[in-house]
């Protein structure tokens, strides 16, 4: 499953919502996933800025209202999305936030990083009995552990995510390792939310058999916001996701190397015969340097036996370039 993340990309205006969805649409991406905002639900006069990128708002939180959209405003987005074929989604950061989506109707939960360890928020998504993604960015073993546990007895589908919560996110920081960790602890599908702003993360994590992507998206690495370095651009987005595919059709499709019969016809036209470089009359001793192989196999002795002639004596007189057979030679 690839899922473009939004985020605040849209920077508050519901225009460049739906301008992101109708371009997505045409990436082959499976989801188009927002962030549902109630800024007194969630935040506080007192929260700080993670990074102070913003000149119109005062404070974090008159950020989050300004992100804020109405409950009508956030059905528009959804109908939206189902008439271009991209599931909606959006990461809840209150409990007022759920509600919201549950009003609106969304398939699946995903939670962010910062929500891990906010079990009240858990109770209530968990009660949905909706599948359930959760981000690993701040996470340790132990807390997801402890997360995932409280999760168990609701029943609810979950798929984890390794992450790492930093803007952009270095090579050295991907943490791909942690992939495969997270599947054989956990047992569950296993994915990767990316912070990278390349399309070289999700590819690599592909090869290692991560089954969901999540990947923040911009119109244009330039414009303004707090995760565009972070991001990848619409036209990488459609590149990424034709290269998971690809990756995916690979993996599906193992190669058995101990069985090379369909290439018989090629080796005879690729591979090669024994002939000389050289003039050599009757009774010469062949050496190395009188040996070249030449196309196509099958005219003479097999390039790959050039030891069984050496310090052998020619039968017959030899032109330059003839191929050498084993009538041709004698010990």
């Amino acid at each position: 499953m690839t899922i473009a993340e939004i985020g605040q990309a849209h920077d508050g205006s519901l225009g460049t919502v739906h301008a992101y969805i109708d371009a997505l649409s045409k990436t082959g991406v499976d989801a188009i996933k927002f962030q549902t905002h109630i800024a007194e639900a969630e935040s506080s006069i007192h929260e700080p800025f993670r990074v102070k990128f913003s000149k119109q708002d005062a404070t974090r939180m008159d950020y989050w209202k300004r992100m804020e959209f109405t409950v009508e405003q956030w059905h528009g987005i959804k109908a939206h999305c189902d008439e271009v074929g991209l599931e909606f989604m959006s990461s809840p950061f209150s409990n007022a936030a759920v509600d919201v989506l549950e009003e609106v109707g969304v398939k699946r939960y995903k939670i962010g990083s910062g929500e891990v360890n906010n079990l009240l928020i858990l109770k209530k998504i968990a009660a949905t009995r909706k599948p359930i993604i959760i981000s690993s960015g701040m996470s340790s073993f132990e807390e997801l552990d402890a997360t995932v546990a409280f999760l168990k007895p609701f029943g609810n589908e979950v798929s984890i995510l390794q992450c790492t919560t930093a803007y952009p996110t270095q090579p050295e920081e991907w943490g791909l390792n942690v992939i495969l960790d997270l599947k054989q602890r956990y047992g569950v599908p296993v994915g990767f939310s990316d912070h990278s702003g390349n399309i070289n993360a999700c590819l690599a994590a592909a090869a290692l058999g991560a089954e969901i992507f999540e990947f923040h998206v911009v119109f244009d690495k330039r414009q303004f916001g707090p995760d565009t370095p972070a991001s990848i651009t619409i036209d990488q987005t459609q590149q990424m996701v034709a290269g998971i595919k690809q990756i995916q059709l690979a993996l599906a499709h193992n190669i058995d190397k101990t069985d090379n019969s369909k290439f018989a016809a090629l080796k005879n036209i690729f591979e090669k015969s024994l002939a000389v470089n050289k003039d050599l009359p009757a009774g010469h001793r062949i050496s190395f340097d009188d040996l070249e192989a030449k196309k196509p196999k099958g005219f003479g002795i097999s390039a790959n036996a050039f030891e069984s002639v050496i310090g052998k004596k020619t039968v017959t007189p030899l032109k330059k370039w003839d191929f050498l057979t084993e009538e041709q030679v004698k010990s």
